[in-house]
């Protein structure tokens, strides 16, 4: 089976292609940039490079993994977007993986200990959620100011924290701060239909319908 695996829910720029065989994931190739600004102009090149280096072609994909975040709006689709149309146009599944799920299983030693990810949320907030010693996740993910959510770490029960380093949680740093084209697939479950492709923005909008306007009192 062959995988092609695309995140934009996080600085960097993800794509690869991952084979599948006996179940468990192989890196043919990948392509990886940490550049917030740059997803939309990226992301097509490097999945072209990426399936050039492993020396396949997008007829030969089985099936699409994406990030679907928490990650801001504007880098966030447009790894959600590309996968979508890919999937439309080659009538390939694309399967949705959270990426603080991707970011859990690139970390050495898991299962192992308990474990806190967090990604860069900007505002000066963090989304996070924790895993369990066998790698599940055990909390929704959610976005927080980070100083809140150090505060919580005794009553998560976390030892370790992986992904972005902007914040002392006090506890050992492990694992990558962006998610892999290996992570997306390790945490995808290919053995059913998809999900569905829905993004996890975590925040309203900051667009909003206005108020009603106020009435003018003739002069």
């Amino acid at each position: 089976m062959l995988v092609l695996a695309v995140d934009t829910a996080t600085p960097a720029v993800t794509a690869g292609v991952v084979e599948l065989a006996d179940g468990t994931p192989r890196l043919l190739a990948e392509r990886i940039t940490v550049d917030a600004r740059a997803h939309g102009e990226l992301l097509s090149p490097h999945l072209r490079d990426a399936l050039a280096v492993a020396g396949r072609t997008l007829s030969e994909v089985d099936a699409l993994v994406c990030g679907i975040g928490p990650g801001p709006f504007t880098g966030l689709r447009a790894g959600m977007v590309t996968a979508a149309a890919l999937g439309h146009g080659l009538d390939r599944p694309v399967y949705p993986v959270c990426t603080l799920d991707a970011i859990a299983s690139d970390v050495p030693g898991v299962p192992g200990e308990p474990l806190l990810v967090v990604t860069d949320a900007r505002r000066r907030e963090v989304y996070w959620a924790a895993y369990d010693a066998d790698g599940r996740r055990v909390t929704d993910p959610a976005v927080t100011a980070p100083a809140e959510v150090a505060a919580r770490v005794a009553g998560l029960g976390v030892t370790r924290v992986a992904g972005a380093r902007i914040f002392d949680f006090g506890l050992p740093v492990v694992g990558p701060e962006h998610p892999s084209p290996l992570g997306l697939v390790a945490a995808a479950d290919l053995t059913g239909a998809p999900g569905p492709l829905t993004p996890l923005y975590l925040r309203r909008p900051d667009a909003v319908e206005p108020a009603a306007r106020k009435r003018v009192s003739p002069g």
